[in-house]
């Protein structure tokens, strides 16, 4: 069962109605940009490339992917904006990065989530 906690929060209620768990909307919006940005083949590849070699340019991405450059770079702007990879630059080339925290975050509150049901 949900009830609204105020204008800020949800709180679902377990099924043993014992417990509840209040999930903040804010962090709610911001796990969903996540959810968003993930779900798409290309930014699922290019997560996979980061996670294998921890930190590529632009130019590596594309190339690996066999991808035009403005295509690339397009979904990696949609990763930044959701703050899934992060960025560093590096002389004249900006490297793309997992941020770790962040998907951290996501994976805490998608299993309390999957812990109400």
């Amino acid at each position: 069962m949900a009830a609204k906690d105020g204008k800020d929060a949800l709180v679902l209620t377990r099924e043993d109605g014992k417990s509840q768990v209040r999930f903040e909307y804010r962090k709610l919006k911001k796990i969903a940009l996540v959810l968003k940005a993930l779900n798409h083949p290309i930014r699922k590849q290019i997560i996979g490339l980061l996670e294998d070699k921890k930190k590529l340019s632009v130019t590596e991405i594309y190339v690996q992917l066999r991808l035009e450059q403005s295509i690339a770079s397009q979904h990696l702007a949609i990763l930044r904006k959701a703050e899934v990879v992060e960025t560093d630059r590096e002389g004249k080339s900006i490297c793309y990065s997992i941020n770790k925290k962040r998907m951290a975050d996501v994976v805490v509150l998608i299993t309390d989530l999957a812990n109400t049901a």
